[in-house]
């Protein structure tokens, strides 16, 4: 099976018209390019509150709601899937979920996920969590044949969800991120680590988001779509990576560009843990066939 990806980034910011703008232009972009779905970073459509604006009670939810339907509307002319991050209303005095909406051909919402590791610590006071309300569930669903899932810039910081996304079968998985929007200053401070020489980048998001995302694609054989506002300084640039953990390309870091990708499921890649995957996740840690013997048993002997 093929399927046919634009993973996209834009410099994310508090002016909804003008991610409206970008968002649109790039779906363009894609489908001209041949792309069946077209992937948008975390919070694309509305920004982030606490970093590119200091509280959802700024938000204009009459115009959010007019923006998310010119972008069903397009993508019910462009025959095109949208993954689009925006922020999701809830009711009363419930703080929004940051959310991805799965939008089909068609131009409507087929499902939505919401992100389930909020950053924040216990008390749920400060960072994410000050802002926005965590999901609780995963999201599946099928283009051309092929399985995919969505997941949200934080939750990579958790293994188990890559995990509990391929034991439901997931061949693509679209990891949309906002890291990015850091001032001068802190972006400064970050570049006088030091560790430059010995990394492949200065900001720590930067030094660690990519290698991960090459560990969780080999480690669990799928596809990864991971984006990333290219709002200044931007941490990393979008990327895709294969299953066998490789980067086939990435942007550039602080510019607004559509990588397209034509994803063949049918291509072998190298698995190193394709005999005994199974076994692992259903809890049984080890390969080949243990041996019943005393000095195996024997731990304190030599």
């Amino acid at each position: 099976m093929k399927l046919t990806i634009a993973t996209c980034q834009f410099p994310v910011d508090r002016d909804i018209g003008r991610n409206v703008r970008y968002i649109l232009r790039q779906m363009v972009s894609a489908k001209q390019s041949g792309a069946h779905l077209v992937h948008f970073s975390e919070l694309a459509l509305t920004g982030y509150a606490g970093v590119d604006f200091d509280s959802v009670d700024e938000l204009d939810w009459d115009q959010i709601r007019e923006a998310t339907g010119q972008i069903l509307a397009e993508a019910r002319r462009r025959r095109i899937w949208v993954i689009l991050g925006s922020t999701h209303r809830l009711s009363g005095r419930n703080k929004p979920h940051n959310s991805l909406y799965v939008i089909g051909p068609k131009g409507q919402i087929v499902d939505r996920y919401d992100k389930m590791f909020c950053t924040g610590s216990r008390t749920g006071k400060d960072a994410d969590l000050a802002h926005y309300s965590p999901g609780d569930h995963f999201v599946v669903f099928q283009i051309r044949g092929i399985r995919c899932g969505v997941l949200i810039c934080h939750d990579f910081r958790y293994g188990e969800l890559y995990r509990e996304y391929k034991q439901r079968k997931v061949q693509v998985l679209f990891h949309s991120y906002h890291n990015g929007h850091i001032d001068q200053r802190s972006w400064k401070d970050a570049n006088d680590t030091g560790l430059r020489p010995l990394n492949h980048a200065s900001n720590i998001h930067g030094i660690i988001v990519p290698p991960t995302m090459q560990a969780y694609a080999a480690n669990n054989y799928m596809w990864i779509s991971a984006n990333n506002t290219s709002a200044r300084e931007s941490c990393w640039p979008s990327f895709v990576v294969r299953p066998d953990g490789v980067i086939t390309d990435r942007l550039q870091r602080n510019r607004a560009g559509v990588l397209v990708t034509t994803i063949d499921t049918k291509t072998a890649y190298y698995d190193a843990a394709e005999a005994w995957r199974d076994r692992a996740m259903g809890g049984i840690y080890h390969s080949g066939r243990l041996v019943r013997d005393p000095r195996s048993r024997n731990r304190r002997s030599t």
